[in-house]
């Protein structure tokens, strides 16, 4: 998620008001960036890689797992990668983790995280994220998950599992037809895997330029990088 900086907030109070709706779509869970979304003040919310969608104060979608499936998924990564690997569970109203360092002392925007060791974990979820560091592991979780929707993120050993399906660009759909517009009409911004399909979807796709190469490739446009105002020097200069 790039960071809000001050010239990126002002910037999108311009565009509101000038009528253009402001949207954030994220892998984290909305408990998870609740510091981003405070500043920001989105019209649209699409969180934990898509299975959760928001417009203005009313979820539209949501593609829950049941709790047996979670469990069932939980196990099913600790029988692959080993009791000890790292798990992260989305719900709609929090952030679970099992993790062996506070991610607060890594970064300490972090959203609030609860630990728990998942042996009790009794609840629906959104999304499941696994700390998975041999391939060949990830893609064996991957296959015997095979009603999920897995894909890695570039700055770590980290794989996530939604339900089939459930991806940024399905989101976007989903928003598109509520809102009544065309997904032609979205620019949209992205740097890592799971942005390709939504950057391939809408009808400007722009990277960032710390964007992984895949995802360059793919971008109609290659802006700055989020530490150089990529999007407010976009955003001042192609829209307003």
């Amino acid at each position: 998620m790039t960071k809000p900086y001050p010239k990126n907030t002002c910037l999108l109070e311009k565009c509101k008001e000038k009528g253009i709706m402001i949207g954030v779509s994220t892998s984290r869970s909305e408990q998870n960036s609740l510091e981003y979304l405070s500043e920001l003040m989105p019209d649209v919310l699409i969180s934990s890689g898509g299975a959760l969608v928001k417009y203005k104060t009313e979820y539209i979608y949501k593609a829950e797992f049941s709790v047996e499936e979670t469990k069932a998924m939980i196990d099913m990564a600790r029988n692959i990668c080993g009791n000890d690997c790292e798990i992260t569970i989305d719900t709609i109203d929090a952030h679970y983790w099992n993790y062996k360092i506070d991610p607060k002392k890594l970064d300490n925007r972090w959203g609030n995280s609860i630990y728990t060791d998942f042996s009790d974990f009794n609840e629906c979820s959104l999304k499941m994220c696994v700390e998975i560091f041999e391939q060949d592991k990830a893609y064996k979780l991957a296959r015997n998950l095979s009603d999920c929707d897995c894909i890695r993120f570039s700055d770590g050993f980290w794989y996530k599992f939604t339900k089939k399906n459930v991806t940024k660009e399905n989101a976007i759909m989903k928003i598109a037809k509520v809102c009544g517009f065309s997904t032609d009409s979205i620019i949209a911004f992205g740097d890592d895997y799971a942005d390709i399909g939504m950057l391939k979807l809408c009808g400007i796709g722009v990277a960032m330029g710390n964007a992984i190469d895949e995802v360059k490739e793919k971008a109609d446009i290659v802006i700055g990088s989020n530490d150089e105002d990529g999007i407010a020097e976009f955003i001042e200069n192609g829209i307003l």
